[in-house]
């Protein structure tokens, strides 16, 4: 079982999330009775959707992680799940935009949002001096 599969399984089991097929139509998503939720596209890449608000709470935090990839301007974020740590990590991130999409007042958020899937932006870390 790929840690995507676990993740999935173990979200299953939450009360507020349903199985179905992402929206961007590839892979499967689970979503609550406001929005996506999530989208998996592959065995480790796992896209989440928060809030504007959210994002900003927890912007460095996000940025801190190695498993997090961040898309300037989307309210998905990408989590990259290479061990069980990485998966923990994305439960409490689940949490999170749970709670964050239901404090949502009705009618602010965008009615669709693509997730970054074809959207992912690499962004080269600082290379170590030669000299």
């Amino acid at each position: 079982m790929t840690l995507a599969e676990r993740a999935m399984e173990r979200l299953r089991g939450w009360p507020d999330l349903h199985a179905g097929h992402a929206s961007c139509g590839a892979g499967r998503a689970l979503r609550s009775v406001h929005s996506e939720i999530l989208h998996f596209h592959s065995p480790r890449d796992v896209d989440l959707h928060l809030t504007v608000p959210a994002i900003q709470r927890i912007h460095a935090d996000l940025r801190g992680s190695t498993a997090v990839r961040l898309v300037p301007g989307s309210r998905w974020v990408t989590v990259h799940l290479d061990c069980d740590t990485d998966v923990d990590l994305l439960m409490s991130l689940v949490s999170v935009a749970l709670k964050a999409h239901l404090a949502q007042a009705p009618g602010t958020g965008p009615s669709s949002v693509a997730c970054n899937l074809h959207r992912v932006t690499l962004v080269p870390r600082d290379e170590p001096d030669e000299h």
